[in-house]
């Protein structure tokens, strides 16, 4: 038993000090970046450094990410802390192997894609393709394994399972299936003109903006409200400006790994369908910051297409969430004496809407920036 308690505390040390290893590193690098823009713009410029850069906090990222699985899984493999949270011992085989899988290929996926791109760019594109359809493959296994697990061994006094929880587990597969079907299906359609490719130069733009708003979103201001959710400092913004540049198809693919990042970094699941939306769905709708971009309309007035841009955003992100407290967490409504979950749930989950005010407002100062606005010329004539 001692030994249990001695592993579990190890471990829950270990985690939030290399988790803030990982803010001081990524920090690092963007201070350098900060101070190299100020003191040699023709270098910088040049882009080559933020594209080094951009490489290496994705796979630090990445890096991360299988560090605290490990650390989690290891955890996890005492059955002191097994039997004290309520957790079987298949989320072992059935979600912490797989997740850890998913991430190792997704890591030499983007070596080989990193190494290629400088050694040989003619075989980039069918590389891609090949190592997107692997990392693709692992994702849906392992979002399929999560999903057996949750439905056959969730443990528990029937908080979330029973009548209490009102957990709603055709409702949460329906709807995640249908918003995932929106937001691909408006992606597609809308985003249907932009060719540009996911060169290695937009694969660095987008490490830049993922690293970025996953340090940003260590930053949290909690509420007396909130008992998941929370807001951070502006830790939209950077995925945010990156769907806003390169449309809503990229938006959506940096969105939905940063969403997956999310889900490491400090996980609250019940249930597949509420991973689902909490999570790579919600994190998803930054696509909607590229819609105008991609429509082509409002391109003289910046500042408005951006607020519009964030604001879209901000409202699909709460559609989810709110779904999710409905139909997977009426526990919570019930406990605190709510006569509708969705009342409670839409009450909730009005937080969404403070860190989009945030991201608005520090969005507007940059655009009215001419520097900024320069840049981002330069980055929409680069594409």
């Amino acid at each position: 038993m001692l030994n249990n308690l001695m592993s579990s505390y190890v471990f829950d040390t270990l985690e939030p000090i290399a988790k803030w290893i990982s803010v001081g590193v990524i920090g690092m690098m963007i201070l350098s970046l900060i101070i190299i823009f100020f003191s040699k713009k023709e270098s910088f410029s040049k882009s080559e450094l933020v594209k080094t850069v951009g490489m290496v906090a994705v796979f630090y990222a990445v890096v991360m990410g299988i560090v605290l699985v490990s650390l989690e899984m290891a955890k996890k493999f005492s059955k002191g802390y097994l039997e004290g949270n309520w957790v079987s011992e298949k989320i072992i085989p059935f979600v912490l192997i797989p997740v850890l899988v998913t991430l190792v290929l997704t890591l030499v996926s983007m070596i080989t894609l990193f190494i290629i791109s400088k050694k040989k760019p003619v075989i980039f594109k069918k590389t891609s393709i090949i190592a997107l359809i692997v990392c693709g493959v692992a994702l849906a296994i392992t979002i399929v394994l999560i999903a057996i697990f949750y439905s056959k061994n969730v443990l528990g006094d029937g908080y979330y399972t029973g009548d209490y929880g009102k957990l709603n587990s055709p409702v949460l597969y329906i709807l995640s299936a249908l918003l995932i079907l929106v937001v691909v299906a408006t992606s597609l359609i809308v985003g249907r003109k932009n060719k540009t490719p996911f060169d290695a130069r937009t694969i660095s733009m987008a490490g830049i903006s993922i690293a970025l708003s996953f340090v940003l979103s260590y930053v949290k201001f909690e509420a007396a409200w909130l008992q998941g959710g929370s807001i951070t400092l502006v830790s939209f913004l950077p995925i945010c400006l990156f769907s806003y540049v390169y449309g809503m198809k990229k938006g959506l693919i940096v969105g939905f790994i940063y969403g997956l990042l999310q889900a490491i970094q400090d996980p609250f699941i019940v249930h597949p369908g509420q991973f689902l939306l909490d999570y790579p769905i919600a994190f998803s709708m930054i696509t909607f910051a590229g819609l105008l971009t991609d429509l082509n309309v409002l391109n003289n007035l910046p500042r408005l297409k951006f607020t519009i841009s964030a604001i879209l955003v901000g409202l699909f992100r709460y559609i989810a969430h709110v779904i999710s407290g409905v139909f997977a967490f009426g526990a919570y409504a019930a406990d605190a004496g709510a006569s509708s979950f969705f009342t409670f749930s839409a009450i909730y989950n009005t937080y969404v809407f403070i860190d989009i005010a945030l991201v608005v407002v520090v969005g507007l100062v940059l655009f009215s920036s001419k520097s900024f606005l320069h840049e981002l010329k330069k980055l929409n004539q680069d594409k």
